[in-house]
């Protein structure tokens, strides 16, 4: 639980420290597709293996990653671009970095809180897109314990119904990550994706709230194909509003603020469940707390639609006070 979040966001950091921003968006969402392709096939051979088998599988996969890590993935921690576009935000002026600081002296760095919240307000964008990282945090919380109980409660599902949904929205995420977003993103853009999986998520949860049979689930999950586009579009959107030395900390900083709303969603949700199935609903809607997760997606549209049609900032302008530098 520490790990996995911590693993997908420096992945993504290194991904985008590494690669130009032109080709950023695909490897971000071949980043992601991956990963959702290994959540896939995961959950196909646990159907198949013992509890014991599957602890055993993944501590010797988890074994793997680090020595592959550890061999063939090049520190870039002490790497500086000259250009000006790529020279971090939050470097004073006067401040001198050395090429060969040492990756221990890097962990004993930790940059202000100050600092943090300087580089999420120093960009219109990347303040929106905190917001849009809180909700999404939110709405992907509220597809966990609740959705699940609500489906349990109201269409008796059991675990052999559970684990169809999940290849089901496994496979849609993997499909979407890794062919349909490194195509859509070079013509619509990723603001553009952004909202759409902002409408999706949405639209997903409001057919679920009004689920009927136990199939209407399992049509309304195929629409991760595109809901599931909202995390690596945030990425590639906020990974070029920084410099390379701050990708881990601008992912870092969306990876926690969404990780809060993941927090914060059983608190909202899970009472709201279990109000709005029992006699003592205000209303007959037993399907309203899915309602209300799908309204986090709805609000997300708002600031995502301010990203897409809003005024671009580059680091450029602002470093430069809101002065641009034509050449």
């Amino acid at each position: 639980m520490v790990s996995d979040s911590g693993i997908e966001c420096l992945s993504i950091a290194y991904a985008a420290a590494n690669i130009s921003e032109e080709k950023r968006v695909s490897a971000i969402g071949f980043v992601a597709g991956i990963g959702s392709a290994a959540s896939l096939l995961g959950t196909m051979a646990a159907r198949f293996l013992s509890t014991a088998q599957i602890f055993l599988i993944a501590a010797i996969s988890s074994m793997v990653a680090t020595i592959y890590m550890r061999i063939f993935v090049k520190e870039t921690s002490g790497r500086i671009d000259s250009e000006p576009l790529n020279q971090p935000i939050l470097v004073d002026n006067g401040e001198e970095r050395s090429q060969s600081k040492s990756v221990s002296q890097s962990f004993k760095e930790v940059l202000p809180l100050k600092d943090i919240f300087c580089l999420l307000k120093s960009s219109v964008t990347l303040s929106l897109a905190t917001v849009v990282a809180f909700l999404n945090g939110l709405g992907e919380g509220g597809q966990q314990t609740p959705y699940l109980y609500f489906l349990k409660a109201r269409l008796q599902y059991n675990k052999d119904n559970f684990a169809v949904l999940m290849l089901i929205g496994y496979t849609g995420a993997a499909i979407g990550q890794l062919f349909l977003m490194p195509r859509l993103a070079p013509i619509t853009g990723e603001e553009a994706i952004l909202s759409l999986s902002c409408i999706s998520g949405f639209i997903s949860m409001l057919i679920v709230s009004i689920a009927w049979a136990v199939w209407v689930p399992y049509v309304a999950n195929l629409l991760p194909i595109i809901a599931f586009l909202t995390r690596p579009a945030l990425q590639s959107i906020v990974s070029k509003q920084v410099g390379p030395n701050e990708q881990g900390i601008a992912q870092g900083c969306i990876a926690g603020i969404s990780s809060f709303g993941n927090i914060l969603s059983p608190l909202i949700y899970t009472p709201l469940t279990d109000l709005f199935l029992s006699e003592k609903a205000p209303f007959n809607y037993p399907g309203f707390n899915l309602f209300c997760v799908g309204l986090a997606w709805l609000i997300a549209l708002i600031p995502s639609m301010m990203i897409q049609f809003g005024t671009k900032n580059s680091r450029l302008k602002i470093r430069d006070g809101g002065r641009t530098l034509d050449a």
